[in-house]
């Protein structure tokens, strides 16, 4: 059984694990120079919990449904968590708001079928098109920032390091994925456009993204 490598620190930025920000020691455990237990707030959060816990797998290679996946879609290196390429339903919004890199917003991504509002952290905004590409941060991260409501969004793909691979994802073929940190822990399908082999794993993209809720 492998230790949880998915738990995200506080946002804080206290610097009490020797690090100048939250984002900077989750580099440093990708890059294996700290460990999680290096947070005292990961320290605390787990400390009432029973030992057998901290040893379990996140992943079990099934939905909560008890629906099977291909893959688990994992953060790029340095990255909090897989990116989300998302369209807001007036694309023009994102100039009319001033939306840019690392402001945070919030919408539900309607169409795909998912019923939860997501709080995202902008990476890169386009002007012209009106896609955000950003990472999945939620309601704590962003406690206390100034936050941007879009109130809907399409979702048009994610992208990030396909790990717990069950069956290689195929270029242009459709595939069956859990995004890590999915709050409703349910199969989504998505077409794979991008896959490159990199020495972090396999890097790729799908787009035309559902949820499989009812998913045999």
């Amino acid at each position: 059984m492998k230790t949880i490598q998915h738990w995200l620190p506080p946002g804080k930025n206290c610097g009490l694990c020797g690090e100048e920000s939250c984002k900077s020691f989750l580099q440093a455990i990708n890059t294996k120079r700290k460990v999680y237990t290096d947070c005292p707030y990961h320290q605390k959060q787990h400390a009432a919990l029973p030992q057998d816990h901290l040893t379990q797998t996140l992943y079990q290679g099934k939905d909560i449904l008890g629906h099977p996946y291909d893959f688990i879609l994992t953060p790029l290196p340095g990255e909090i968590s897989a990116r989300k390429i998302i369209l807001p339903f007036r694309g023009d919004l994102v100039e009319k708001m001033s939306i840019q890199k690392g402001d945070i917003i919030v919408g539900r991504p309607m169409g795909a079928g998912c019923p939860i509002p997501h709080v995202l952290q902008v990476i890169k905004a386009e002007p012209v098109t009106g896609l955000l590409y950003t990472w999945v941060v939620g309601p704590k991260f962003s406690r206390d920032k100034k936050i941007t409501d879009i109130t809907a969004y399409h979702m048009i793909g994610f992208e990030g390091i396909a790990a717990k691979i069950h069956k290689e994802p195929v270029l242009c073929a459709r595939a069956t994925f859990l995004p890590g940190f999915c709050m409703m822990n349910l199969n989504h399908t998505g077409l794979v456009n991008m896959a490159l082999q990199k020495n972090s794993g396999l890097h790729i993209r799908l787009e035309d993204i559902r949820i499989l809720a009812g998913a045999d």
